[in-house]
């Protein structure tokens, strides 16, 4: 089941990706990618090491860096693709070469791919090929397993340094709005792309809105510590909790793929009597013994002494009350910053104790696992299989130390310095990282939303309408996840300050204002939503507006409009071709066009890219990643049914052949008896005529 999520996962982010390259990376494009590789005739190995990339062989197959892109997009699709419906293609040197393929799109992505879902996604990738089985060398597939849970406990360790920083961080930044419970009553409106379901969400009580971020606090802070729990149970209650998180932020905002990669991730937590249980093959109940009923109840009372600690804590440290006149429950911090900041030090490095502790508990099981395997190679080789992927655990655990302890300075300052060397030797390969989602809330006095707008005349202005973030106040939040929009993403960030602190906001208008067709397509892939589809505009500037969803009406009707919003001040000047301030702002960035790059030969393979690129173009992104989910899906669901209906129809085979055999045995048995019969018959007469004699 893991891997084949991951293969869905990678197959979302590829094919996600593909669609918008030529906008954001190709020669025409807002930051042409080209600029990130420079030929400078070193050997290949040099270039490698100074940026570890797959595009360095560009030239060598007569592609540019825009169609290496695609091909690397393309690649990671149809292999990822391959691995959702065919099994035998889940395999370690599979997962690796997605990984490296992604990570060469990393390496040139700048600010676009710099999200922590992309970091994240690299990291699960890596992990991903020491999860995965490796066939090369797969000579008895029960060997093969002694080692899956040491693997898969990393998996287990990353989810849990995702979740209770993220957590953490929120407390950490001192931002009013998580201190004062507050958060939601401005998440739905101000994040980045929202659902329909987050004006609804947006409506909700105040009261309520406190109280969620409550359980969102002890589901990212106090829950992960289950994940390493001895009782089974306390570890799928934390799964299902997490689950819970995720699917309703999926339902409350596009998040692309980061929700449906945090799920897999939690799939670490369950075990494979769950996941039979979950499709139906329960198993039966044994007779235990008085010992281990006696186990089972201390277990139990184990575990509910556990979740009443921690319903008794946040009732407790959130001064959780009932007013049962007002029928809400009102909640605030009892504690302070500096509190927190003791806590957190005091738990940082028994934190780390109890990965060690855990890790080592795998790391022992497995080797008992491996000394019971029969035949002196069998056994030879389920040890040395144990001992690689034991060293390769406990790096990949002392390496992670590094960006884990960033939640605390002090703790941080005790990281081992052979440590740190090995995490500064692998930094930019992205094994590990440091996380910490949703830090601060933005937008707290409305959501800042940066609307770009064009003019032939310099006194008539139409606004430019992007797909997916808002702009049109009537226009309803879209659902375009797994899809991420990386330029109407990176909108968002850049109304968050000064349009200097977004340099690509520049290559953006140029593009715009030059009619670029692969730019416009990000904007709006449907050419008659385009206002300058005939001609491009001669004038752009940018202006920024405060966002805030409407509210339900009195007769507590919805609202036509969704959003309201005011004009707040001037973001970016007008500017037009040939403009001495747009040409001294490209110089600055470094996004001045020095000349168009070499065309390519038309061979086979840049001809058989630009084919697909014009198949694709008038294709909506979230069109063909559904499209592809579903046709895989049908793909796996028409084979269990095949492989069902064929072992059903192999039984009813074997039931005949038994049958045949039954029915043979007692027609010989048959005539065995009445052979025995005329035997006896013959003797009686014989017997008979010798006493007539």
């Amino acid at each position: 089941m893991f891997l084949w999520s991951m293969s869905v996962i990678y197959m979302f982010a590829f094919a996600s990706l593909y669609a918008q390259i030529p906008g954001l990376y190709g020669s025409d494009g807002i930051l042409p990618a080209r600029r990130m590789l420079r030929y400078t005739g070193k050997p290949l190995l040099e270039q490698l090491q100074d940026s570890p990339t797959l595009l360095w062989l560009g030239p060598q197959l007569g592609l540019d860096t825009q169609q290496g892109m695609e091909l690397i997009c393309l690649l990671g699709t149809l292999i990822a693709f391959g691995a959702m419906v065919w099994e035998p293609l889940r395999d370690a040197l599979i997962f690796l070469f997605l990984w490296v393929l992604y990570l060469s799109l990393y390496q040139v992505g700048q600010v676009f791919l710099y999200f922590q879902w992309d970091s994240l996604l690299l990291e699960t990738g890596f992990l991903t090929v020491l999860v995965a089985p490796f066939n090369l060398f797969k000579w008895k597939s029960t060997v093969s397993k002694r080692h899956d849970g040491i693997t898969f406990w990393l998996i287990r360790w990353l989810f849990f340094r995702l979740m209770f920083a993220s957590g953490v961080v929120k407390l950490t930044s001192r931002c009013p709005t998580w201190w004062g419970l507050t958060a939601l009553t401005y998440h739905y409106e101000t994040q980045c792309i929202p659902t329909p379901v987050s004006w609804f969400a947006h409506q909700l009580p105040v009261w309520f809105q406190k109280l969620s971020v409550v359980g969102t606090y002890a589901i990212e802070i106090a829950i992960p510590f289950m994940f390493f729990a001895p009782i089974r149970r306390m570890r799928i209650v934390s799964f299902y909790l997490q689950a819970l998180l995720q699917v309703l932020i999926i339902l409350t905002g596009n998040y692309n793929f980061f929700n449906l990669l945090t799920i897999v991730l939690s799939l670490s937590l369950l075990d494979d009597e769950h996941v039979y249980f979950f499709l139906g093959h329960r198993k039966q109940n044994k007779s235990r013994s008085w010992t281990q009923t006696l186990i089972k109840w201390g277990t139990a009372l184990a575990e509910l002494a556990s979740y009443c600690l921690i319903v008794y804590w946040t009732v407790v440290y959130f001064e959780l009350e009932i007013n049962w006149e007002k029928k809400s429950i009102s909640s605030k911090p009892a504690f302070t910053y500096h509190e927190f900041n003791q806590w957190l030090k005091a738990v940082t490095i028994p934190s780390i104790w109890i990965g060690v502790l855990s890790l080592t508990w795998e790391i022992t099981t497995a080797m008992f696992k491996c000394a019971s395997v029969r035949g002196f190679f069998w056994k030879l080789w389920a040890t040395i299989q144990w001992a690689i992927f034991a060293t390769a655990a406990a790096c990949m655990f002392a390496v992670s130390l590094v960006p884990y302890t960033y939640i605390e300075n002090d703790s941080n300052s005790k990281i081992w310095p052979g440590v740190r060397t090995m995490y500064d030797s692998v930094d930019r390969f992205q094994l590990v990282n440091s996380y910490g989602l949703f830090r601060r809330m933005t937008g707290v006095g409305g959501r800042p939303e940066v609307v770009v707008e064009g003019s032939y005349d310099k006194e008539t202005w139409t606004e430019i309408e992007f797909m997916y973030k808002p702009g049109n106040v009537s226009a309803a939040p879209p659902v375009v996840a797994p899809h991420q929009p990386r330029l109407d993403w990176q909108m968002w960030f850049a109304a968050l300050g000064p349009h200097a602190q977004s340099p690509w906001f520049t290559g953006l208008v140029q593009r715009l204002l030059q009619g670029k067709k692969d730019v416009i397509d990000l904007v709006q892939v449907d050419e008659s939503q385009y206002p300058f589809r005939s001609h491009p505009p001669t004038f752009i500037r940018a202006r920024l507006y405060k966002y805030w969803f409407t509210k339900v009406n009195e007769d507590g009707s919805v609202p036509q409009k969704w959003w309201r919003r005011q004009f707040s001040e001037e973001f970016y000047p007008t500017v037009f071709l040939g403009d001495p301030n747009l040409d001294s702002l490209l110089s600055h960035f470094g996004l001045k066009d020095k000349g168009q790059p070499k065309r390519n030969a038309d061979t086979f393979l840049p001809v058989t890219l630009r084919a697909v690129r014009e198949y694709a173009r008038p294709l909506p992104a979230p069109l063909i990643l559904w499209s592809l989910f579903f046709t895989g899906a049908a793909i796996c669901l028409l084979k269990v049914l095949f492989s069902g209906s064929r072992s059903s129809s192999s039984k009813n085979k074997e039931k005949e052949a038994v049958a045949a055999v039954e029915k043979n045995d007692q027609a010989v048995k048959k005539e065995e008896k009445e052979k025995t019969k005329r035997t006896e018959n013959s003797a009686d007469c014989d017997k008979y005529a010798k006493k007539r004699k």
